[in-house]
């Protein structure tokens, strides 16, 4: 166990502290301001365990939310940040396990701008798949548990929605 990552697998908890919070919420814009500060933390394990196209495209789904928080349905900007991520991950490239971080990214730009409630918190439950994946190729033990804590927070707070939605009378 080096320093570095030991480093990363705190850097991790930190962010599952972060995503527990946020997708445990019912309201969207906490969800998206919590889910800047994780993915601070996320970005920072990233970089601990070399993981470099996770980390900058990590730094991209933070410009993400902020954009998409603001400027939601703006297909422009949805595009333009789609061809970062591509380029991002083409520029720090290491393996097949890179392909993950991008998938995450491209589901989760999509779900971010062009979504709202449980059809959001469907794709970004499929992003969080992709990062666990990538999490438990990388040997992120925090990262791998802060994933699969949100996929279960994730679909939890859908079904509350659901039946938020269910109890509520048609007007």
């Amino acid at each position: 166990m080096t320093l570095t990552w030991i480093a990363g697998q705190l850097a991790g908890l930190v962010a599952l502290v972060f995503c527990m919070a946020g997708f445990a919420s019912k309201q969207d814009d906490r969800l998206l301001v919590l889910l800047i500060s994780a993915n601070v933390a996320f970005a920072l394990q990233f970089v601990f365990f070399q993981s470099w196209t996770a980390a900058a495209l990590t730094l991209l789904v933070i410009v993400r939310i902020l954009l998409a928080r603001r400027h939601q349905g703006n297909r422009l900007l949805m595009t333009l940040l789609l061809l970062a991520n591509f380029m991002a991950a083409a520029l720090t490239w290491q393996s097949w396990i890179d392909l993950l971080p991008l998938m995450a990214a491209t589901l989760g730009t999509l779900g971010m701008f062009l979504l709202r409630g449980i059809p959001l918190r469907i794709l970004l439950g499929m992003a969080a798949f992709c990062w666990l994946l990538n999490n438990l190729l990388i040997g992120s033990f925090g990262g791998s548990l802060a994933e699969g804590l949100i996929l279960v927070t994730n679909a939890f707070t859908i079904w509350r929605l659901v039946k938020l939605q269910k109890d509520q009378p048609i007007a």
